[in-house]
């Protein structure tokens, strides 16, 4: 059995465990995926030292909410993940998995900046780009904060589009971004999002339902 098929049977069985909701379960994990391996043919272009470091940008990629402090303790998560991944890996591999997939989320690199983490360090950003541009998914972003709030469709449109004005669309402001692809492919996925926006705000108006009280 490969590694791939592995790892998307932890992940199926990690987001049963710690009923991780859909928005960062094993779609986000494929689709996190193919945004990674995007940005990693691109920079392989101009940094071909990446070639030897291929798995481990799939393995951050497919990984990296299986120790989301959201849905369960951080530590606890990257140990299970260890424990996982050991017996398949290099020590290695192992140890610059752990220091990436504990490192890139959004709110880690505002407080506390981009890790050192050397040879590395474009292996890191790709896969947090690749998750920044996971993030321009407007109905997924509803659809965590139905699940974890507990809200309905309504309250979740309000609290997405509060978070993407206020964190989202600010991403290349913020600096965020260093490849190409990913400054390339987020302002498209910007645009998209903008419309999906209007398409919601348009389909939430409509009267036809209302309902009889």
């Amino acid at each position: 059995m490969s590694l791939l098929v592995k790892m998307f049977h932890f992940v199926n069985l990690a987001s049963f465990k710690y009923k991780i909701d859909e928005s960062h379960s094993v779609g986000h994990s494929m689709n996190i995926l193919h945004f990674a391996h995007k940005i990693f043919q691109s920079e392989q272009s101009k940094y071909p030292e990446l070639r030897e470091q291929e798995r481990i940008v799939y393995m951050c990629a497919v990984l990296h909410d299986m120790c989301d402090k959201k849905y369960m303790n951080e530590e606890q998560g990257i140990m299970e993940m260890e424990q996982f991944l050991a017996p398949m890996i290099t020590a290695n591999e192992l140890s610059v998995t752990k220091q990436i997939v504990s490192t890139m989320s959004y709110s880690k690199v505002k407080k506390q900046g981009f890790p050192k983490l050397d040879a590395y360090t474009r292996v890191y950003h790709i896969v947090r780009e690749a998750d920044l541009l996971c993030a321009y998914d407007f109905d997924r972003s509803m659809i965590y904060h139905m699940n974890q709030n507990n809200c309905d469709v309504l309250v979740a449109f309000e609290n997405a589009h509060d978070l993407f004005r206020n964190r989202v669309f600010r991403h290349h402001s913020d600096g965020l971004f260093t490849t190409e692809y990913a400054k390339i492919k987020s302002t498209e996925l910007e645009k998209e999002a903008y419309c999906r926006i209007q398409a919601w705000k348009e389909i939430l108006t409509n009267d036809c339902f209302d309902t009889k009280k």
